[in-house]
């Protein structure tokens, strides 16, 4: 097997040439986040600043499942290109008591005729060491779009493990 070899500051990370294959994605789970009414401070020079409380939730996948904690925030910036920056920081817990924490990005933007284009994130998770560690140890990318009508004002998430 062949081996890469890249510069990582002072260090130096052999990576098999396997790893250089087309990545697939594995679904890990879906959300429903409960959103709060949105506080704007008003334009700032970066941008029309948003912040958006997370209230709650809920969360299932094959490996596992809970509650989206309330307290987090959205964090959104509409850009002067007519895109919306998008961060939210958050806190989950599973059905067996484990906090992980959840940092997710991503830009929301229209198409021609103002139609929604698809919104992609790129999550990155603090989980403590255990049970759930695999999730602070791989690459995610997630989908976003508004949750069905019945659970009030909500987003929809999809998270899927990068292979």
């Amino acid at each position: 097997m062949r081996i890469w070899l890249i510069a990582l500051g002072a260090g130096v990370l052999a990576v098999p040439s396997a790893a250089q294959e087309t990545p697939t994605l594995e679904f890990v789970f879906e959300e429903i986040v409960k959103l709060g009414p949105a506080t704007s401070p008003g334009d700032t020079a970066r941008g029309g600043r948003l912040m958006i409380p997370i209230t709650g939730g809920t969360f299932a996948g094959p490996e596992i499942r809970g509650e989206v904690m309330p307290g987090g925030w959205d964090w959104q910036l509409r850009r002067a290109d007519g895109c919306t920056d998008v961060e939210a920081d958050y806190f989950l817990q599973t059905d067996d008591g484990v906090v992980i924490n959840v940092v997710n990005k991503g830009v929301i933007c229209t198409g021609e005729g103002g139609a929604l284009l698809p919104v992609r994130t790129h999550p990155v998770f603090e989980a403590p060491r255990g049970k759930y560690e695999w999730l602070s140890q791989n690459a995610f990318v997630g989908t976003l779009e508004l949750a069905p009508p019945d659970n009030g004002p909500a987003v929809r998430i999809r998270f899927y493990r990068v292979r």
